[in-house]
């Protein structure tokens, strides 16, 4: 799709922890977005996985802000730690793997990682709704919809289950779907798209108001991704929501988000107010990104891949900038020093993108070359 610009914690066994890296520490000292005005607010986020070679981050001293009411997006290409990020907000980091540093702190609940058992239950759903990247695996195939609607609100000790319903039907009717047919089928009985759909009612009904939605578009057809988009639109400035939606297309973040991330090998390279960060990309891996997208206009011979492949946790660079292995601007000093984050000058207002909602947040990056280009 091409952009178009448009109006769980470890206990005391866990001492030996992963340091986070020294440009994520300088983005958490500093300004991350929000500030006083965001939902959540993550610090010195670092995930790690048990591996044979040690404990290895998958999410490396992470500090983002989701601004109240606004929709963040986050983009990178498969194994940047996108997932993994997105579900130490629910503190449902899988196994092996442990939050080794950090905090993530969520309006009217504190702490999400210090929550265990039935505090945790209450808040996944009731507070944080999460929409899964393959909304099969999400839905269960031996019962009906409806059915997993009464489940969800008697984990959650709902007393009105018909009200429930009933919110659930207004969900469903909102997004232009026959509630009662939705209801009563079981998940093979629908299609891809009206899945997707049933994800996100599942991860509204009970009034979250904090939305996560992971690869939402992932195996849908154009028309079916446009109309998906369009929903989430309009349920986000209906239900006032704060929004978080993950991709590795950038034209889905360029179409919904206020404030997009770029994240690669566990590491936020580069933040800001979206049409900003698509307009004058800073971080070289970015510009990667833009670079490679698919043309429908203009030259198709200057859509070019990314060179090199993405690392794994145990390619990852230990020292130095992490994106260096592939990245034509790389000097001396990406290889021994991890680049700390520059703040870029606003564009002025003759040359800014047509404004979007506004987002509190200046446009950072971790990039020595680029920092040189904006002193």
């Amino acid at each position: 799709m091409t952009w178009i610009a448009r109006s769980s914690r470890p206990g005391p066994a866990a001492a030996a922890t992963v340091p986070a890296p020294a440009g994520a520490a300088a983005l958490a000292a500093g300004d991350t977005g929000a500030g006083g005005d965001a939902a959540v607010r993550v610090r010195d986020l670092t995930v790690a996985f048990r591996t044979p070679g040690g404990l290895l981050p998958a999410v490396a001293g992470v500090s983002i802000d989701l601004a109240r009411g606004h929709i963040t997006g986050l983009v990178g290409e498969s194994g940047s730690g996108k997932s993994t990020l997105a579900l130490t907000l629910l503190n449902a980091v899988p196994d092996p793997g442990q939050v080794t540093a950090g905090s993530v702190t969520i309006d009217g609940v504190g702490d999400v990682l210090a929550l265990r058992g039935s505090s945790l239950r209450r808040v996944r759903g009731a507070s944080i709704g999460y929409v899964f990247q393959a909304s099969q695996n999400s839905l269960n195939p031996l019962k009906p919809v409806g059915k997993q609607v009464l489940d969800l609100g008697r984990s959650h000790g709902i007393s009105d289950l018909r009200g429930l319903l009933r919110e659930a039907k207004s969900l469903l009717a909102e997004m232009g779907m026959n509630a009662e047919r939705v209801l009563a089928s079981y998940q093979h009985e629908l299609s891809g798209g009206m899945r997707q759909r049933v994800g996100i009612a599942l991860a509204l009904v009970l009034n979250a108001h904090v939305v996560i939605l992971d690869e939402p578009t992932t195996a849908l057809d154009m028309l079916t991704q446009a109309s998906v988009l369009e929903i989430i639109r309009k349920v986000h400035a209906q239900r006032h929501l704060t929004t978080l939606i993950i991709s590795h297309d950038v034209g889905v973040i360029g179409d919904l988000a206020d404030r997009m991330a770029v994240m690669y090998a566990g590491r936020i390279v580069e933040e800001g107010p979206t049409q900003q960060v698509l307009a004058s990309p800073r971080h070289p891996y970015t510009r990667g990104l833009l670079t490679a997208m698919p043309r429908i206009t203009g030259d198709i011979g200057e859509a070019r891949p990314l060179p090199g492949r993405p690392p794994d946790l145990t390619s990852i660079p230990r020292e130095g900038c992490v994106f260096r292995p592939r990245c034509p601007l790389a000097t001396d000093e990406c290889a021994v020093t991890e680049p700390p984050v520059t703040t870029a000058a606003e564009p002025p207002a003759s040359t800014a993108a047509e404004p979007r909602a506004s987002t509190a947040g200046g446009h950072r990056f971790a990039c020595f070359v680029a920092a040189r280009d904006v002193s």
